[in-house]
């Protein structure tokens, strides 16, 4: 089902606040939560606004680069490429793969806390598992096609989990293939997952839908794609089983009793900090 919702307003899914105790602790497997009615719209909020509490703001900035940000004022950035806009902020801790140089930078701002490189070797996984209080960050790697022990880069790309307000924010970088069973158990539920859609530099439409569908997310962002076309081509492919909403916007807010009862992909419209304009959407590389 497509629907499109009004200019300049942000999706945002509102019930109670968690108790306490979700606060003090993120569990490592999310799962076990609660559905909500759905979606409603309100008012607009924008980057570095005040968010209530176990609520996070999540903006889509380019390609396959989220901004997450939560109350105190934490925030991360995914497949970080050195430049996310307008302004002089400094993300708390920003995730890279290495695929394409459109996933990463050799040269982060040395300001960053927390810098985490999402590929490794089959003998040297690179895993990591960051405690920030509000949010934590960690890996699971699958492998990436290309370069290295034949023709496949052991632990070449990493899955990245933020759990932060009760949330699992799920990454999926520049997946290649299925996880296998231990992989998806180690990423546990992901009620929003950022998902490349282009069809092909990934992985097709009809094995990225088992891979969501396996994920049991409630929110699917889509990523990755590198014209209309492609992008189209994963809507038509998941409407059957997807509520479909479009966004003239870059942002949304979630929290945890919100989702929706009806699994829900969200295309948001690319835009850096600070009203700074993206770069067009077809890439040089994937």
């Amino acid at each position: 089902m497509f629907h499109r919702l009004i200019p300049h307003a942000v999706v945002a899914l509102v019930l109670g606040a968690l108790p306490l105790a979700a606060q003090e602790r993120i569990p490592s497997h999310c799962i076990g939560l609660a559905e909500a009615p759905g979606l409603e719209v309100v008012y607009k909020a924008g980057f570095g606004d005040p968010l209530g509490p176990n609520r996070v703001r999540i903006s889509f900035l380019y390609h396959a680069m989220f901004l997450i940000e939560t109350p105190g004022g934490l925030s991360a950035v995914t497949d970080y490429t050195g430049h996310i806009g307008g302004g002089d902020h400094v993300p708390t801790v920003v995730t890279m793969n290495n695929s394409h140089s459109t996933h990463w930078t050799p040269n982060p701002d040395p300001r960053i806390p927390h810098v985490l490189e999402g590929w490794g070797t089959a003998d040297f996984p690179t895993e990591h598992d960051v405690e920030l209080g509000e949010m934590r960050v960690r890996n699971v790697h699958t492998d990436a096609r290309g370069g290295w022990e034949g023709g496949i880069r052991r632990n070449g790309n990493s899955i990245f989990v933020f759990e932060a307000a009760g949330l699992c924010i799920g990454h999926l970088g520049h997946l290649h293939h299925e996880p296998d069973a231990a992989q998806y158990a180690a990423i546990g539920r992901l009620d929003v997952v950022m998902v490349p859609v282009d069809g092909g530099y990934t992985m097709n439409v009809a094995t990225m839908m088992k891979v969501i569908s396996r994920l049991r997310s409630s929110v699917v962002l889509p990523m990755h794609w590198f014209s209309g076309r492609s992008l189209d081509i994963f809507l038509e492919g998941m409407k059957d089983e997807f509520d479909i909403v479009e966004l003239d916007q870059n942002s949304i807010e979630l929290g945890l009793h919100d989702l929706p009862r009806r699994p829900t992909i969200i295309v948001l419209a690319p835009e850096l900090l600070r009203g700074t304009t993206a770069p067009p959407r077809r890439p040089t590389q994937p």
